[in-house]
């Protein structure tokens, strides 16, 4: 297997399903400035497989169907439903990203804070309830 020797991006790729991965990834472009890296439609008009990033990072994306990774991985129940695994991303600014995502329909599950830790934080739901954290600490530069 060939990998680009000029990768700087992450080697940690999360994968989510939607209902309707279509909806999702314009909505996720708008309220949390992801960018269309690849999209690939289904002879469906569905989504089979979509990368977008965020600065040096990227999520997968795909319609949810009836095959071998959707026995294991599967859309939220429901916009409420509890999460186990959630993505936490670095932004510079968390006050101005928190209102983007506020004017776009985020559901705000805990508004910005400043945490102990350092940083400051805010979580939200998107439209099919996937749970995402917003904040200005940076792990890799604060251990």
């Amino acid at each position: 297997m060939q990998q680009n020797q000029g990768h700087t991006g992450s080697p940690i790729i999360p994968t989510l399903r939607y209902r309707n991965a279509v909806s999702a990834i314009d909505w996720l472009c708008d309220a949390f400035s992801f960018k269309k890296h690849l999209i690939v439609p289904d002879s469906n008009g569905q989504i089979a497989h979509a990368q977008l990033t965020y600065k040096n990072g990227m999520i997968m994306v795909g319609s949810a169907r009836d095959d071998e990774f959707d026995k294991v991985q599967a859309p939220l129940a429901d916009s409420d439903s509890l999460v186990s695994q959630s993505p936490y991303i670095i932004v510079s600014d968390v006050d101005l990203h928190y209102a983007k995502a506020v004017t776009v329909g985020a559901k705000i599950v805990m508004v910005p804070e400043d945490q102990d830790y350092g940083g400051r934080l805010y979580s939200c739901r998107d439209p099919e309830g996937n749970l995402w954290n917003f904040g200005s600490y940076d792990p890799w530069e604060n251990p």
